[in-house]
């Protein structure tokens, strides 16, 4: 099951239910995108899932060309991943993935921070401390979905103060990635202050403009995340015979 009915928005220290609830308004297929997105983040949706069509119009109470619109968009995302004569699952990353896509961060992050030190009016650095403000307040609100898209729009934040028209290009597809090893990661261990201080190391190291700090933390933070996840999915999956 993937969930009961809920508000759309849940008060500060409330009670969150986990996974979509049945949708009654607004654009009915934006509504249900987010629901199955807020579903894959939690983990009543995992990674390799297979899902139907008619599952989700059963649980989410709306019709099959809703869902199909809604499944479309998230395939778009990168979230959903249609196989031919198989049907639909949710996306997964393997350990190889999650290392490449690590390694390939890595030189995405040095080239906004490149844009961003050369900029000698602190113009664009000033973004980045805004999305830092913005990523401390709602690191801990109740709702784990915010908790998790507050870490990704501070990531987001770097790559858009830095101006760059190919970073902006990239950022939608890196994102769903980032929501994949994300909600592995978010969903055996939920720590908003281990990810506080994790992320303030990185921010501290921001705040040096010194490219060579600012490389290593980088380096650290995206490769030792990446390492962590892995470790528990493999954990997860035992011994191999």
């Amino acid at each position: 099951m993937l969930g009961t009915q809920r508000g759309s928005e849940a008060p500060r220290g409330a009670a969150v239910e986990r996974g979509p609830a049945r949708v009654a308004t607004v654009s009915r297929r934006e509504a249900v995108r987010i629901e199955i997105r807020r579903a894959i983040i939690l983990g009543t949706l995992t990674p390799g899932e297979r899902i139907t069509e008619t599952q989700l119009a059963d649980q989410l109470g709306v019709s099959r060309p809703t869902i199909r619109e809604a499944l479309n968009a998230l395939a778009e995302e990168g979230l959903i991943v249609k196989e031919p004569y198989r049907g639909l699952r949710v996306a997964s990353l393997g350990p190889e993935a999650l290392h490449d896509i690590a390694i390939g961060r890595i030189a995405l992050d040095m080239l906004a921070v490149d844009e961003v030190l050369a900029d000698k009016s602190g113009t664009k650095f000033a973004a980045i401390e805004r999305g830092w403000r913005r990523y401390e307040e709602a690191l801990y609100d109740a709702d784990p979905v915010v908790q998790h898209d507050s870490h990704l729009e501070f990531h987001r934040c770097i790559w858009e103060a830095s101006g760059n028209f190919l970073l902006e290009k990239l950022w939608p597809v890196t994102a769903a990635q980032l929501t994949i090893a994300l909600a592995e990661d978010e969903r055996r261990r939920a720590d908003p202050e281990r990810e506080y201080r994790v992320h303030l190391t990185l921010m501290d190291a921001l705040r040096t403009r010194d490219r060579e700090r600012i490389f290593e933390a980088v380096s650290a933070h995206t490769l030792r995340s990446a390492d962590e996840v892995v470790q528990m999915i493999l954990r997860d999956q035992g011994p191999r015979d």
